[in-house]
């Protein structure tokens, strides 16, 4: 019968460690919109997304703020046809969480067509309640 319990309790435990907490969740469902946003370029969506204190680094080096970051999603400039992620993992830290992510991705960057296959680092901050894009770095894979 104590075989029969520490089978359970282990059981239990390795369930426990795989859930998701609700912050991780809300994470995920950030990325997500923000990921829904950058394909459809919605403005709105991106602003109420994005940190105001946002830095937003590309795989060449590029680093935009947050109206440099919005403004190339929404002009084409940075146009996201396709997104696909893999590989997420979420850590939350108090109020921060990091994400990293692969991204394969379709662009038509100013009219011009082709891929991104890069690895990101996403941080995102928790204000009045809300997670916020704080932090993004690419690099290439």
């Amino acid at each position: 019968m104590k075989k029969v319990i520490f089978v359970l309790f282990l059981s239990v435990c390795s369930w426990a460690t795989q859930a998701q907490s609700k912050d991780e969740v809300a994470v995920a469902n950030a990325v997500e919109a923000l990921k829904k946003a950058m394909i459809d370029a919605d403005k709105t969506a991106l602003e109420n997304l994005a940190a105001e204190e946002l830095s937003y680094g590309h795989s060449g080096g590029k680093v935009e703020d947050k109206a440099e970051f919005v403004r190339a999603i929404v002009s084409g400039e940075s146009d996201f046809v396709t997104i696909d992620l893999s590989e997420q993992t979420i850590k939350i830290v108090g109020n921060n969480a990091i994400v990293r992510h692969k991204l394969f991705a379709k662009t038509n960057n100013k009219g011009q067509a082709g891929t991104a296959n890069i690895a990101i680092l996403l941080v995102w901050q928790k204000q009045k309640g809300q997670w916020k894009l704080l932090a993004r770095q690419a690099v290439k894979i």
